[in-house]
């Protein structure tokens, strides 16, 4: 998977000495995100804020899975997890890494058998994990966004859709201003509420039943009273994320992980609806098949897909912005 840093584009499995060391005021590290779905890695240079990505790996572990009854973690995902985070140590090092973080999201801090998953990874990895809040994942994911050119100085509202939660955060020039994280997550809801295969009708309206008034009720109102301090027109609503991304990528039939076609991609509320009524109404093996979705991931972007549909009307606010820059983003630019 070719990533794009400031000296070209950079294999993912190049050796570190293709890529000289910037300086003195640089330091190479790397953050492993150890999320409900995924366990994710980025390597970049940073100084003062500044983060230049030279190699990005995700592996789905499905950490969250049959969690949320109990809010317990299942030994096979834990030991699976922490696996890849040893996995992500290891390339870490091999890129003469100055710093690395291992940071936990959602399931990991809701969950009763916390210790055993921090355990198990120190074991593997020989590196400690930190369980951040909610609004520490908020705020890396405003610090990320904010770094990317084209935002800077904007009105700003962030949306990260995940596997356990969902992240809302606002900013104006740069500064942050509000920051929440919902239990509202794409394998927390296809968990509680999980589809036939196909989808039908039903299950999208029950879904939409129990999604809508959670967006009304308990979001909507914290949000729109801050937005309105703006000019709501100014406002721009960006989502970052994996679950953005692959909508992006799925939009442009993307057969790799391509930064630049991602970003480029632009959803009014019409094209992602259009989007999300076809995800529905296709089997998981159609999904499956579906140029620039991964297999491991067709079931999940159900939920995810209707997530952001539903914030785009309940907030009619368009067009989405796609930004691959976030919560990872600004965890290594909190190092300089």
């Amino acid at each position: 998977m070719p990533i794009a840093g400031s000296n070209g584009p950079i294999d993912e499995g190049s050796p570190c000495c293709e890529v000289p060391f910037r300086g003195d005021s640089w330091q190479r590290c790397a953050v492993i995100d150890v999320g409900t779905n995924s366990v994710k890695l980025l390597v970049a240079d940073v100084s003062h804020g500044e983060v230049i990505p030279l190699l990005e790996k995700s592996e789905q572990t499905r950490l969250g899975r049959g969690f949320y009854a109990e809010h317990r973690l299942a030994t096979q995902a834990i030991e699976e997890t922490a696996r890849v985070v040893a996995d992500y140590a290891r390339s870490a090092r091999s890129w003469a890494v100055r710093r690395t973080r291992v940071v936990a999201t959602s399931a990991a801090r809701d969950a009763v058998n916390q210790s055993e998953l921090l355990e198990a990874i120190r074991r593997t990895s020989e590196l400690s994990a930190e369980v951040i809040s909610g609004e520490q994942e908020a705020e890396w994911a405003f610090q990320g966004i904010a770094s990317d050119p084209r935002f800077a100085g904007r009105s700003l509202l962030l949306l990260e859709v995940g596997g356990g939660s969902t992240q809302f955060v606002y900013g104006r020039q740069n500064r942050l201003l509000y920051r929440h994280s919902f239990r509202l997550g794409t394998v927390r809801f296809l968990e509680s509420h999980p589809p036939h295969d196909p989808p039908t009708t039903e299950d999208w309206e029950l879904l939409r039943r129990v999604l809508d008034p959670i967006m009304e009720h308990r979001i909507m109102p914290q949000i729109l009273p801050i937005l309105r301090k703006d000019i709501l027109e100014e406002v721009v609503l960006v989502g970052t994320g994996g679950t953005c991304s692959l909508l992006a990528s799925i939009s442009e039939g993307l057969g790799a992980f391509d930064r630049q076609r991602i970003e480029s991609v632009v959803f009014s509320h019409k094209k992602l609806l259009g989007l999300r009524k076809r995800l529905w109404s296709q089997s998981l093996a159609e999904r499956k098949n579906t140029p620039g979705l991964p297999s491991n991931k067709a079931d999940v972007i159900l939920t995810g897909s209707a997530i952001y549909e539903r914030a785009m009307a309940m907030f009619h606010l368009e067009p989405l912005h796609i930004s691959t820059r976030g919560f990872r983003f600004g965890a290594l630019a909190d190092f300089s």
